[in-house]
């Protein structure tokens, strides 16, 4: 009896000590969080518990790489199996036969069977981090505790429930295999040592699961808490769409995240959701050829400073001071030994490891005050923040659902409205939009001279065709850009084949605002959208189309919030699309070419058109579409977007390297996309190899030729 109210006191003692920090930390946590700006979420809750079931329960995010969601997925299910056994383990420990639970025999099983399993899988994370060594995930003993957790727990719970048979006399069972295996060297040692060596594994299995209470909140496995609510918070409108800023709000201080306190809550639960599993990096351009920008880094740099400026500013330290003592203070220091001194001449088509290093070094500890610390600055540099080219591949590969573009642009908006920061290129460029709407500065009323140099288009204008159906939105690269242009040229073309009744601005179309936005100039995209939306209504736009998916997707998924309402938008590969399958579009001529599709990230990761360009490539006798490694969902970035189109790359390899190099490893005769941005890039990345036998076309350009079958100057495509 004496026994057993000792035990239930120290117990409850324990368990009630560590409930007490962990809800300190939790309530500090909370603290830092609610530093952050207020933000409305929308409510939509069928489509976030949808979201919620398919990510949380199915896993999905992690599933994209299938040996690594394997293994998480069983931990993922087997925790919560042992939960219930851990229930039982710690009712037994009080002289309790166990749960009430029907089929108990089948019940023991499935836990063994559980912690097998998990045996099975952390010693697989082990050797991915160790054996492999996956670049992107780091190594030491910090990533590596939860390892030791988990599997001490394992063990104890084999412990415990082995120990049980020896001190109860309990007979070997196929129901209970590990445990008998373990308790049948003790059978002769009898109840005393059986008690003994029980007690010692549930108190050992009690401690580390307490352990892991007070554990999860302080470490990267917080996330087991906040994931899931981070992705059912996750946004429901498109994704990618930047907010809107107030520009007249009298009361604002200032615009974008300056300090970290301008970031909102739900931003700042992203930084406290992230596992540091690395696969946002892994697939950033940016990151991948040698820059200094790395997704995984940037949210937890962030998370440290907000972390350690918690601990000053909210009411109560992040953790118990007593209990584990503030390290100091975190901030960027960077020298020249810093850069990297890998070289890219030796064949590595991407490679993240030069970036991890930098990152590794340059992230230090010192004794600085951190309400002296700049965000811009000591925790993120402007060579990071200028380094993204937005395509979200990073967010689409988040498991947890975090969001780093928009915290990117967030800080990119407070350098350029704020500080008036921005490389000389990106300047350049935005002060060419600002005076003559496009990056170069060309005069904009020169906009529709590309309509008079070829014989082959009937292009109306608004005001020559005041009862078109469809917008043709050139854009200033197909406008002005002299390869583009051919893009603009075929698309009029296919369209007056299929008798679409259209339409051009002219001299009257603005630049769509998207590299402004980007940049981080609000203002200017704003001037330009209220010019957009104002010439839309003028001639009652209904439907537009655009070739440039940055465009579409300004157009489409942003305008909205600046009031354009009732206004179709379509990509030009949409409609093409359509109008083979309607059959107003016949391509009977035949192109015998291995053709390679490069998916722009505003077209397949912002709004999902992976199939489209497809199908009408598969639509053309001849045609033998080969996939790049990297494709659809994960196609890697040409390097343009963000305003990286205007920008030079000093650091590392240039990204439209990287990426045409990937094309050319599956043997195509033609690099195709549907994005000016990347026919650029890629043209340059094939001249830049020296491969120019490989010719780089645009889907409209490539069904030109299969529609008409005349072959074009300088084309390598032939009928």
């Amino acid at each position: 009896m004496v026994w057993q109210w000792t035990q239930l006191f120290a117990f409850l003692f324990v368990s009630v000590f560590s409930l007490y920090l962990f809800a300190v930390v939790m309530y500090s946590r909370y603290l830092n969080v609610k530093l952050g700006k207020s933000v409305k979420v929308e409510k939509n809750v069928g489509k976030r518990l949808k979201v919620f079931a398919v990510q949380v329960f199915g896993q999905t995010k992690l599933m994209k790489d299938p040996k690594s969601g394997l293994m998480h997925l069983i931990v993922f299910y087997g925790f919560i199996i042992l939960q219930f056994g851990a229930l039982d383990i710690i009712v037994k420990g009080f002289g309790s036969e166990g749960l009430p639970i029907p089929g108990y025999d089948v019940f023991v099983l499935t836990q063994e069977v559980t912690v097998f399993l998990i045996f099975l899988a952390v010693g697989y994370a082990a050797y991915r981090r160790y054996g492999e060594k996956l670049p992107r995930l780091k190594k030491g003993w910090k990533p590596s505790i939860v390892v030791f957790l988990i599997l001490s727990l394992m063990l104890s719970v084999l412990g415990t429930l082995g120990f049980e048979r020896v001190y109860h006399g309990m007979e070997a069972s196929w129901y209970a295999p590990l445990s008998s295996m373990i308790a049948a060297p003790f059978s002769e040692a009898g109840t005393t040592v059986g008690a003994i060596l029980f007690y010692f594994f549930w108190w050992v299995h009690l401690v580390i699961l307490l352990t892991f209470l007070i554990y999860v909140p302080q470490s990267k496995h917080f996330h087991l808490i906040t994931a899931p609510i981070n992705i059912m918070l996750g946004r429901t409108d498109p994704v990618g769409r930047l907010q809107k800023l107030d520009l007249e709000d009298e009361e604002a201080e200032s615009f974008g995240v300056g300090k970290i306190e301008d970031f909102t809550k739900k931003q700042m639960l992203d930084y406290y959701a992230c596992v540091e599993c690395g696969r946002c990096t892994d697939v950033c351009p940016a990151s991948s050829t040698g820059k200094l920008l790395s997704p995984m880094h940037l949210i937890v740099k962030l998370r440290d400073h907000l972390t350690e400026k918690g601990a000053v500013t909210s009411k109560t330290p992040w953790t118990p001071a007593f209990a584990f003592p503030q390290p100091a203070t975190h901030s960027v220091q960077l020298s020249d030994s810093h850069a990297t001194t890998y070289d890219w001449s030796q064949g590595a088509n991407t490679n993240i490891e030069p970036t991890l290093q930098m990152q590794k070094q340059m992230w230090t500890q010192e004794g600085k005050d951190v309400r002296e610390l700049n965000l811009i600055g000591d925790v993120m540099t402007e060579d990071e923040i200028w380094a993204c080219t937005t395509c979200r591949n990073c967010e689409d590969q988040c498991p947890v659902g975090n969001e780093h573009v928009d915290k990117i642009i967030d800080l990119r908006r407070h350098l350029v409205l704020m500080e008036g920061s921005v490389p000389t290129d990106g300047q350049r460029a935005m002060q060419n939009i600002e005076r003559q709407s496009n990056p170069w500065g060309i005069n904009r009323n020169s906009r529709a001279d590309w309509t008079e140099e070829t014989d082959l288009n009937d292009v109306p204008t608004v005001k020559e065709n005041p009862t078109f159906e469809i917008l043709y939105f050139v854009g200033s690269m197909g406008s002005f850009d002299n390869r583009s242009i051919k893009v603009s040229q075929s698309l009029t073309k296919l369209m007056n084949k299929a008798q679409v009744n259209f339409a051009i601005l002219g001299n009257e179309e603005k630049n769509s605002g998207d590299t402004p936005r980007r940049m981080g100039n609000e203002l200017l995209f704003q001037e330009l959208c209220a010019e957009n939306i104002s010439i839309f209504e003028k001639y009652n736009v209904k439907k537009i189309v655009t070739a440039c998916p940055h465009t579409y997707n300004t157009f489409k998924n942003e305008y909205p919030d600046f009031g354009l309402v009732d206004v179709e938008v379509l990509h030009h590969t949409e409609l093409l699309d359509q109008l083979i399958k309607e059959k107003r579009l016949v391509p009977k001529y035949e192109l015998n070419e291995r053709i390679t599709y490069h998916d722009s990230c505003y077209l397949g990761r912002y709004n999902n058109i992976y199939d489209q360009p497809r199908d009408i490539l598969r639509a053309i006798q001849g045609v033998d579409v080969i996939e790049m490694n990297r494709n659809r969902e994960n196609g890697m970035c040409c390097g343009a977007g963000g305003g990286m189109m205007w920008m030079e790359e000093t650091a590392g390899k240039r990204v439209n390297i990287a990426r045409t190099e990937q094309a050319l490893a599956v043997n195509p005769t033609v690099i195709s996309s549907a994005c000016p941005f990347c026919l650029t890039m890629l043209a340059d990345g094939t001249k830049s190899t020296e491969v120019e036998e490989v010719k780089t076309k645009d889907i409209a350009e490539i069904l030109d030729l299969a529609v008409f079958g005349e072959a074009k100057e300088d084309s390598a495509i032939h009928s």
